[in-house]
Formats: C-alpha cells, structure tokens, sequence
C-alpha cells in the first residue's frame, strides 16, 4: 500500500489509512515505535506490558461488580521454590527515608515488631 509522505511542521509525517490503522489496533493518541532499517522505516504497535495488562483485567472485574469475581484458591501450604527465605523476608532491608532499600540489624526488627504487634 502506498502512502505520501507530507510537511508537518519542521517534521514529515505519514498518513495511515483507516484499513491499515484497524487492522493493527491503532486510534488516534496512539503511540507507535518506528524502527529505522538498513532499507526503510518499519511502524509497530507498541505491546502492553503485564503490568498494564493486569491492571486493565482488575479495572474489567470491577466493572462487573462482586458477583462476577473470581474465587480465591488456596493452593495448600508453600514448599520448595515458594519459600523465599531472604533478608527481604525475614525485613532485614526496609525502604529507606528516600525510598532506597536499607539493611538494617536483627534485633531492631524485633523491637519494631514487637512495637506492631502490641495491642496498647
């Protein structure tokens, strides 16, 4: 298919044609990665990242209300490569003042434990 390229300000730009536009999943705002090749240009979609992905599947299920989500599982108790025992685990590094992990001592955690847990 053959497309002409026009002036866009100090830029060029491209027209997509409507077909060419839906049948890749692209609306205007959309955003596109241009790859420049040894013998051209080449325009793609840009792909959702997982996090993006979810987040639209948690937006669809509220939308559909309570009555439409899914039950919790319980897969039974944690074994082999599930058990992460790390200093990440065990809270021996904590976010710091400026959002950067710090490790801190052993027995600080169990006071500060001991301080969340008591009920007065």
């Amino acid at each position: 298919m053959k497309v002409k390229v026009a002036k866009w300000g100090n830029s060029l730009g491209v027209r997509l044609p409507r077909s060419a536009a839906d049948s890749i999943g692209v609306a205007e705002g959309s955003e596109l990665v241009l790859t420049v090749e040894r013998d051209g240009l080449r325009l793609r979609a840009v792909g959702k990242t997982s996090a993006q992905l979810l987040a639209e599947m948690i937006a669809e299920m509220k939308r559909l209300g309570p009555e439409n989500e899914p039950e919790t599982v319980d897969w039974g108790p944690d074994r082999g490569a599930e058990i992460i025992d790390d200093d990440y685990s065990r809270g021996l590094i904590v976010p710091g003042p400026d959002g950067k992990p710090v490790r801190v001592s052993a027995s600080s955690v169990k006071r500060r434990a001991g301080k969340r847990n008591d009920p007065s």
